[in-house]
């Protein structure tokens, strides 16, 4: 049995103070994908480089206090690959890659569009270019589970005012699309929906900071384990922590056979 969770902290300064690593610790995964560091290698403490039984791997946006992603295990990984080749989105910190036996772990923070157009735009130059990238990887002949804020709701099921966003960032037609042909046509599996295939209020994972949206739960789900078929199919049981909150997304944690 391997335990992996996709945590987005909104800055790990913020989520360390909020006891994500006394979680962490108490949950004790195989694996932890984390994203949003918001810091950089100056900013990292030993309790975040390597918590108590971990090693971490990071990949740091250029911008400070922005994006940045890791990968937490209890064991050394044999290789490890900081960023996916994109010179663009590289620089902001959304990948990183660890290799163990015949299982491949990434961390993935996918740009959101939602702050301004320009930003739209480069949601979309990183689908673009993102989308070749999981078909190599797919090819590969690995298991893989990418986990991470895919800043995407896939379904009407995966939020709740499905109807008033669908002309808003993390909704859009061309955003839904992208995400129906990584399942169908690269067949990769979205492994909670896979566990949970009706699930609608339950299955969120990121409420805005806005208005009552946390207590109303007025959510959406945004933070995947997309994996390959093998490791998907051994997937027994899926969980989203929301008895603490470390940040603005709750932990999604899926325990493989």
């Amino acid at each position: 049995m391997q335990k992996i969770i996709s945590a987005n902290l909104n800055g790990i300064r913020s989520a360390a103070k909020k006891g994500f690593f006394e979680w962490m610790a108490k949950e004790s995964p195989d694996f932890v994908c984390v994203q949003e560091l918001k810091a950089q290698a100056p900013d990292m403490t030993e309790q975040f480089l390597t918590p108590e039984g971990y090693v971490g791997h990071f990949h740091y946006a250029e911008k400070k206090g922005y994006s940045g992603v890791g990968v937490y295990s209890k064991r050394a990984p044999d290789s490890v690959r900081i960023g996916f080749g994109n010179t663009e989105f590289d620089a902001e910190g959304r990948y990183v890659e660890c290799d163990f036996g015949d299982l491949t772990v990434i961390s993935l923070y996918c740009p959101s569009g939602s702050s301004s157009d320009e930003r739209q735009l480069a949601k979309f130059r990183f689908m673009e270019v993102f989308l070749p990238h999981l078909m190599e990887l797919e090819k590969s002949g690995r298991e893989i589970v990418i986990c991470g804020d895919w800043n995407i709701a896939h379904k009407e099921i995966d939020l709740k005012n499905w109807k008033s966003n669908k002309k808003n960032s993390g909704f859009l037609p061309e955003e839904r699309a992208w995400m129906t042909r990584i399942f169908d046509e690269l067949k990769l599996v979205d492994v909670y929906r896979l566990l949970h295939p009706e699930t609608t209020g339950d299955a969120y994972t990121w409420w805005s900071n806005r208005g009552q949206a946390w207590a109303n739960n007025v959510g959406w789900r945004i933070d995947y384990h997309v994996a390959t078929q093998g490791i998907a199919n051994t997937a027994k049981t899926a969980a989203i922590y929301k008895e603490q909150r470390f940040s603005d997304h709750a932990p999604l944690s899926v325990v493989y056979g």
